[in-house]
């Protein structure tokens, strides 16, 4: 390459305000040539996993990290070799002075176009992954994945000139198995080659029960064979990973605390230490709102929703808050002020393979039930393929919790950081009920409304839980309060 020069692509800030990153995915190995806007690996950040393409083009000279590594935001993580002014003005070294594993020193900021996330800028044409090119030379293709084995198999043994493992499914090395970021986590979490998993998916994609039938298929044979080994209990959920197949020889297993469930730990702890928290619970007849939902699947104007008691529950909590304006609020520590918000951006909890998530639906307090629905469904179907972005769960002023979903009747909920009140809901279960002077099986459910008790005293907080409760047992109200 004529005047090559080598660039230095940092790791960006990919949310507002991150500090770090891990990389869960190369897409790229030393000696492929990338083109500007390329997608050359996937990092997950506290808040989102994303995608990270390249700015320019060239020919990847060295990945600085091994797949798995935490990485600071502004550290260089991969070197690309380009030729002389086909780049936007960043770090320039000559190629012959770059060590091929370890990364240059962080020199000023690029003056005019700065690493960014996918749909932020980058491409315009097509979000479609562009193939890699091979290496033409087969030593020199052989030197680049002995390169990245090295970089996979880092913190597992010593390292050791060995000879590449080959793979289960040798047909078609170029062609990467089609999934989606979640997919990849969970088959990663159970040790599952996507290479050998067959894809029932539209377009040959990878599907979650595709990977649980893998899991299931290489199980049959234990499963046949003389018991010698403790049998899995049938109830396991489906996304956690296998007991191991033996406890005299795997006692213990360690899970590093990071992305998500490190951020996750970190607000949780601040919010329980930081905010004085009270909850108070009520019990309530939903046998009336159960009638509702089903009345609403019928309607054409929810053809196509997603209805269900979360939805009549969300509403009942919007009408609520607009009774009582003053739980809507935060606490400005350091203005010593209560900011009360104008506005609803209506947190919604979700559980994800990478944990626990809160992306909130914005200015619920104006959406229309059908339009409260339809922002529901998005938010729950987004979260479930992990295509939340950080936007999505920023600003959030109140949140939902749906304990009832694991069979749980309630639970005493931790605050958002930054919010004053959080609603949990059980399990709604035919009870023995005292229903017009008779005792009658009907549908019930509990309610947990936690609040900050330095701006939501006990009386706001009770008339904001008894609300809620109000609207589920009689929902005509939500004509007349709303």
């Amino acid at each position: 390459m004529t005047n090559a020069s080598v660039r230095e692509f940092k790791m960006p800030d990919v949310g507002e305000g991150l500090t770090e990153a891990e990389i869960l995915k190369w897409y790229v190995q030393p000696g492929d040539t990338v083109t500007d806007g390329q997608v050359v690996c996937e990092v997950e950040t506290a808040k989102a996993a994303v995608e990270l393409p390249i700015p320019y083009d060239g020919v990847v000279r060295a990945l600085h990290f091994p797949e798995g590594t935490t990485v600071d935001v502004g550290t260089s993580i991969i070197a690309v070799e380009v030729a002389g002014g086909a780049a936007p003005a960043q770090e320039e070294v000559p190629a012959a002075a770059v060590p091929a594993a370890e990364p240059e020193k962080p020199a000023e900021q690029p003056a005019a176009r700065q690493p960014v996330l996918v749909g932020y800028g980058v491409a315009t044409s097509s979000t479609r992954r562009r193939p890699r090119k091979q290496a033409q030379d087969p030593v020199a293709r052989q030197a680049a994945s002995a390169v990245q084995a090295e970089l996979n198999g880092h913190g597992a043994a010593p390292a050791a000139p060995a000879a590449p493992v080959a793979p289960a499914a040798p047909a078609a090395p170029a062609q990467r198995p089609l999934a989606k970021p979640p997919v990849r986590k969970l088959a990663k979490d159970l040790g599952v080659d996507l290479a050998t998993v067959t894809p029932s998916g539209p377009d040959g994609v990878i599907t979650r029960e595709d990977v649980h039938a893998a899991v299931a298929a290489a199980q049959a044979p234990q499963q046949t064979a003389p018991a010698a080994q403790p049998a899995v209990p049938a109830a396991s959920a489906p996304d956690r990973p296998a007991a191991p197949a033996s406890y005299d020889t795997a006692r213990e297993t360690r899970i590093p605390v990071k992305g998500v469930r490190k951020a996750t730990a970190a607000a949780m702890v601040g919010s329980a230490f930081t905010a004085p928290h009270v909850t108070e619970f009520v019990t309530v007849d939903v046998t009336r709102t159960m009638k509702l939902v089903e009345e609403l699947k019928q309607d054409k104007e929810f053809a196509g929703l997603r209805v269900n008691p979360l939805l009549l529950i969300a509403k009942a909590l919007l009408v609520a808050i607009r009774r009582n304006p003053d739980i809507n609020a935060s606490w400005d520590e350091a203005a010593q002020e209560i900011v009360v918000k104008h506005y609803v951006n209506l947190g919604i909890a979700a559980a994800t393979p990478r944990g626990l998530i809160v992306p909130n639906i914005k200015d619920a307090h104006a959406k229309t039930l059908p339009e409260l629905a339809a922002s529901l469904g998005e938010l729950v179907s987004t979260a479930r393929e992990g295509r939340t972005s950080p936007s999505a769960m920023q600003g959030g002023t109140v949140t939902i919790t749906n304990v009832g979903v694991f069979g749980v009747d309630t639970g005493t909920p931790i605050l958002n950081p930054g919010e004053s009140a959080i609603l949990a809901v059980g399990a709604i279960k035919p009870q023995p009920w005292v229903h017009k002077g008779k005792v009658k099986p009907r549908q019930v459910t509990t309610l947990a409304l936690s609040f900050d008790h330095r701006l939501v005293d006990g009386e706001l907080g009770s008339k904001v839980l008894a609300d809620v409760a109000a609207v589920l047992e009689q929902p005509k109200r939500l004509i007349t309060w709303a």
